[in-house]
């Protein structure tokens, strides 16, 4: 079929899709992407609103025009160094100004950014440095040992270190010194490493012109697990994460120049990315960055910069509502709040949206879509929002249910089967890694592997997940990476680790365990054995010794069934 033709086609069968008859008003069923490199949002933010705050961090502001420049030193600096046109850059820091310079910095040097997630321990962090070939890597300095020891099994050519306080108010950061509130460390100058705020220092804003082909090239390599456990590096263009930036801002129909977003999701995390980062520069909204998630810290910031746009966890809008502190702060600025990461519990949207006056809302995504492809309208009626459903695609998204056996059925509204999704966010594959590609990209499609169902409205529904992947408080825990830390110790014969439904967290990683004839070991001795080896939100909180474990014909250890066992278990309890 010609190409005008096969998108006239296309068009025509986007405009008869079931979700578009409750569809938003004022959102736009498909849009004209700029066909432009991500680093562009940041260019054009500064040049429209130059005096505008873009961060507000510890009560230090940077207008738009001050993290262009910075951004544009610190590609300078990394071309200095010797970072060219496709190399990997890492970042390992938490939610501070220097991860949003150094990200932008190293897209406007050409280069491709890996974020690390800041929990990440020394066997994470060396297997994201050389799967991705990371040669430069920007660390906070209390992370920096880890990078020391694993920097001699690595490609690290550059380690350039910061702090937590290189970008607060002065006296807020001595102040922070004195008092050991704000903590730091040493880091003792030596070859190939260098200094964030001297790099800032010593170089012009004037990085060279990168010729950026965005459908084609490269910004991140995003990392998320299988459900094997085996760490898989999704490619994602440009255009893949201007796409859904802009996707997210037609979908808030924000305000630019006047929304305040509060970044509290990491941005490692590609829903932090997109939702807190990439998107805000995009329509220009000043930016609130919170290192981490504390409830007193959330309500402090909503009253004092009169957040608008709140993305997060259910545990984290669970974690406000239940903090005896709630009715001391005004959350009445909040508009808009999308749930991800995530089923969100029903009575935490409701009460939320009574505390605030705004809109929460569940979405959906993935890491290997940019991460977002659907959510429930923003519709302060809530007519047209349906409670436990991940709502419907948003612009230039399509999705169906097709049959779990062969993935090419696509089912009636009703019944179950796999989703999948379409769109331009989607990524270009996994990084070295064909056949997993080839496995989850068919004709265009991406398979999410998560299982579920479209009513007659064309809105979608998780029931359940095609594999064995764990959500704790929203974080992705993957049972098989936890079973070989486990298998390193010496007298574990056998294991598996399942989700166990837990109220406050959705699901904590359970182990089970039969140990070698004639070996002995404490469950506390094997929970200690793993927890040391992984971020804190992968660690096993339940572990128990068996004498045998479920088995299929093949000898594998049949995780679904620990999984019923423990239900009856909960269940025969209540």
């Amino acid at each position: 079929m010609p190409a005008k033709k096969r998108k006239k086609a296309e068009k025509e069968e986007r405009l008869e899709k079931p979700w578009y008859k409750l569809w938003p008003t004022g959102v736009r069923k498909t849009i004209d992407y700029p066909e432009v490199p991500l680093f562009e949002f940041l260019r054009s933010a500064a040049q429209k609103h130059p005096d505008k705050t873009a961060i507000v961090y510890f009560d230090k502001e940077l207008t738009y025009k001050e993290l262009d420049v910075l951004s544009d030193k610190f590609a300078t600096a990394l071309v200095d160094l010797g970072v060219k046109k496709g190399d990997k850059v890492a970042i390992f820091l938490p939610n501070v100004p220097q991860f949003i310079i150094s990200y932008y910095g190293a897209l406007k040097a050409g280069a491709i950014v890996t974020a690390i997630s800041p929990l990440y321990k020394e066997r994470e962090v060396e297997h994201q440095l050389n799967d991705s070939e990371a040669e430069t890597i920007v660390v906070l300095d209390l992370l920096y040992p880890i990078v020391e020891k694993v920097w001699g099994k690595t490609r690290l050519r550059n380690v350039v270190v910061t702090s937590l306080k290189d970008y607060m108010p002065k006296f807020k950061a001595v102040l922070g010194s004195l008092l050991k509130k704000i903590p730091s460390r040493k880091v003792e100058p030596k070859p190939n490493v260098h200094f964030f705020t001297e790099l800032m220092a010593k170089y012009e804003a004037k990085p060279p012109k990168v010729e950026i082909n965005p459908k084609e090239d490269l910004a991140a390599l995003q990392y998320t697990g299988g459900t094997t456990g085996i760490a898989k590096g999704a490619m994602l263009t440009h255009m893949n994460l201007v796409s859904n930036a802009v996707m997210c801002n037609e979908w808030l129909q924000a305000n630019e120049g006047e929304e305040t977003v509060l970044a509290v999701l990491p941005l490692f995390h590609i829903y932090g990315m997109t939702t807190g980062m990439n998107a805000p520069i995009y329509f220009a909204g000043r930016i609130v960055l919170l290192p981490r998630f504390d409830p007193i810290s959330v309500f402090q910031v909503i009253q004092k910069y009169k957040v608008t746009v709140f993305c997060g966890a259910p545990t984290m809008y669970a974690m406000l509502l239940t903090h005896p502190d709630l009715k001391k702060y005004d959350c009445t600025s909040i508009k808009f709040c999308i749930s991800g990461a995530a089923p969100l519990p029903p009575e935490v949207q409701k009460k939320f949206m009574e505390v605030t006056g705004g809109v929460l809302v569940e979405g959906y995504g993935l890491t290997e879509s940019s991460p977002v492809t659907h959510c429930n309208p923003l519709d302060k009626t809530m007519k047209t929002v349906k409670v436990g459903s991940i709502g419907i695609p948003w612009p230039d998204t399509d999705a169906k249910i097709v049959d779990i056996e062969t993935g090419e059925k696509e089912l009636p509204p009703g019944e179950i089967g796999e989703l999948i999704v379409k769109g331009p966010q989607v990524m270009k594959g996994y990084w070295k890694m064909l056949e997993e590609t080839a496995d989850v990209l068919r004709n265009g499609w991406l398979y999410t592997g998560d299982i579920g169902k479209m009513d007659e409205d064309g809105y979608f529904y998780i029931t359940d997940r095609k594999k064995d992947l764990i959500k704790y408080k929203g974080y992705s825990v993957y049972p098989r990476e936890l079973e070989d830390v486990l298998y390193e110790h010496p007298a574990v014969k056998l294991c598996g680790v399942i989700g166990k439904p837990d109220t406050v967290s959705g699901e904590i990683p359970k182990a089970f365990v039969v140990l070698k004839e004639g070996m002995t070991a404490t469950e506390e001795e094997l929970m200690k054995f793993v927890n040391e080896k992984v971020a804190p939100y992968k660690a096993i909180r339940e572990l128990e010794i068996r004498k045998e474990l479920p088995l299929s014909a093949v000898g594998k250890v049949l995780r679904r069934v620990l999984r019923e066992e423990e239900l009856k278990k909960m269940t025969a309890k209540t």
